[in-house]
């Protein structure tokens, strides 16, 4: 086995996010055991899946668009999105186990079923999604990794770019908000070089949220803290 290697023949792929933070409570647990099972896209592991099948996504969403959200958070956003668009169907990528049990309860509570959640790396999302499979993709409030040092982690890199470019259809929407300056600077460096077109034409465009935007909770913290929120819109091409 070589240093890059993974037993199960995996890619090895550094994860520097959390996964797990405060001790969830006896209903988020309840959640995870009962539902999360159910709501997974599939077999998206190396462990569980070593020939790396593609996902069936007719199978899961009986042939409706897929959007997809990177990093959900507490899932406020995505369950809005699945609520208001009955004939899509979403999948929310989430490694951070406590919004993932926050999210379950919010689908549970809003009774959308159009949801699928994989609470792990997207990485290993994109590696079994289709080509052209995904019609509108959602990366709200990343995290920022301030430090100069760190900034090859963000998503906005070519890690995570090419493999999201490979998986979204041409004329697919890409939808990033954030309140970091620095990282709209990366974002505007990046993310046109890697088949997507950026569709601001006046600044209006940028400062102003999306028609059908639900404001988070990071957001709201945001705007409490005094940072200005930023709103790109691109395009696959």
């Amino acid at each position: 086995m070589t240093k890059r290697e993974h037993p199960s023949g995996a890619p090895w792929r550094n994860f520097y996010g959390r996964r797990h933070g405060k001790t969830l409570r006896d209903s988020q647990k309840e959640y995870l055991d009962t539902d999360l099972a159910r709501l997974s896209p599939g077999p998206v592991d190396w462990d569980v899946n070593p020939e790396r099948h593609l996902l069936d996504l007719r199978g899961l969403f009986g042939g409706k668009p897929v959007w997809l959200e990177i990093g959900f958070g507490g899932g406020e956003h995505l369950v809005h999105q699945a609520a208001g668009n009955p004939d899509v169907g979403l999948i929310g990528c989430e490694p951070f186990i406590n919004g993932v049990a926050m999210l379950l309860g919010k689908i549970r509570a809003a009774g959308v079923s159009n949801l699928a959640v994989h609470p792990g790396d997207v990485r290993d999302l994109f590696d079994v999604l289709p080509d052209g499979s995904v019609g509108k993709a959602f990366l709200l409030y990343p995290d920022p990794w301030p430090k100069a040092r760190h900034h090859r982690r963000r998503f906005v890199t070519p890690e995570y770019l090419e493999p999201l470019a490979r998986v979204m259809a041409t004329g697919a929407e890409l939808r990033v908000a954030t309140d970091i300056p620095d990282y709209v600077r990366q974002t505007l460096e990046q993310v046109p070089g890697h088949g997507f077109e950026w569709l601001a034409e006046r600044p209006d465009d940028w400062r102003r949220s999306w028609n059908d935007w639900y404001s988070t909770r990071y957001e709201q913290k945001a705007l409490r803290e005094g940072r200005v929120p930023h709103y790109l819109t691109f395009r696959r091409v």
